[in-house]
């Protein structure tokens, strides 16, 4: 039984001639299976969304495909006791808006086992602001933590400082007391960075990464979201049982670096894989998200756009032209 009319998505066509995406009125049995039916309030925008939307990366799976890999609303049905409707409701990762029709729609059909509470204190804006990124942000966090990261350990550097899993970063670890150096490619980025909680800015194209399989050692920790070459300097850098969170790869996907860093100073390279993140501590860390992970600064880094506005966006986001968070306002 069609419980909801005709509503909006943005749909990616793929075929011989290429990528497309365009927005199309479709109804409640376009959507993929699951057991919750969920009103989208708001989405979000990530890299994975922008490669899928613009082709630049070949990660969907099935033609046409919702893309959008985060979402939050209200529950409209759900053959599932654990959710009744009228919940509101979290949904990130998984394979929403890769392999499962994703968040930029006004009506969403949910695995129940991929949906999760609002967390109490956030609003449905609010987790959008987070979204993906927010979880990987508190996910590295976290996992650094259980290796006894803590403010007096050091300073905390965090790469990719404009992109937006890095920004909340830099927002949670000022708020948790960390002394934070944010490195940038955007000059235009350096009052922001500083106001959102980084103690230093450095900007990417004045720091002398040197080539000895061992640098000076200069931080406690890393968050990095560029990889590459970037990657493999922290690892030279980085102080005795320092840590590394890796979540990103803006810069390139090769490692080159010796065994010196991880047989001498004892550094721990942690992959940080938010979208498989089982469900009991996906829960802890959107507690979290609501509480002490709580970015405080974050909305002067954010922006409210339509789902009119997702493909230039993305496109934005595919050039280096993007910085902060997108948060896409669907059936609100």
């Amino acid at each position: 039984m069609t419980i909801i009319g005709p509503f909006r998505a943005l749909r990616v066509y793929e075929g011989d001639a290429g990528i497309e995406a365009r927005i199309e009125s479709i109804s409640e049995t376009d959507l993929g299976p699951g057991e919750v039916l969920v009103q989208v309030a708001y989405s979000s925008l990530n890299y994975k969304d922008a490669l899928a939307v613009t082709g630049c990366g070949r990660i969907l799976r099935g033609s046409p495909r919702i893309p959008g890999v985060d979402l939050a609303g209200t529950v409209v049905t759900s053959e599932d006791a654990r959710f009744q409707p009228g919940d509101a409701v979290i949904a990130t990762g998984y394979e929403l808006g890769m392999g499962h029709d994703g968040g930029l729609a006004e009506y969403a059909r949910l695995p129940a086992d991929w949906v999760v509470p609002l967390p109490q204190g956030l609003s449905l804006h609010e987790a959008m602001m987070l979204g993906t990124a927010g979880f990987t942000a508190g996910l590295a966090i976290s996992r650094l933590e259980q290796l006894d990261l803590a403010p007096g350990n050091g300073p905390v550097v965090v790469t990719g400082a404009s992109g937006g899993v890095s920004v909340i970063v830099i927002d949670q670890l000022a708020n948790l007391g960390y002394e934070v150096v944010a490195i940038t490619g955007k000059r235009e980025l350096v009052q922001p960075l500083r106001t959102l909680g980084a103690t230093q800015v450095w900007l990417r194209d004045e720091i002398e990464m040197g080539s000895k399989p061992l640098e000076k050692a200069q931080f406690a920790a890393a968050f990095d979201s560029v990889g590459g070459a970037t990657l493999a300097w922290l690892t030279r850098v980085m102080q005795q049982r320092g840590l590394i969170a890796a979540y990103g790869n803006a810069s390139g996907t090769d490692l080159v670096t010796t065994v010196f860093p991880f047989i001498l100073r004892g550094v721990a390279l942690i992959g940080i894989d938010s979208a498989a993140t089982a469900m009991p501590q996906r829960q802890r860390i959107w507690q979290r998200l609501a509480s002490d992970l709580r970015p405080e600064k974050l909305s002067g880094m954010c922006r409210t756009i339509t789902l009119e506005h997702v493909v230039e966006t993305c496109h934005s986001m595919i050039r280096g032209h993007h910085s902060g968070r997108s948060v896409v306002r669907l059936s609100v």
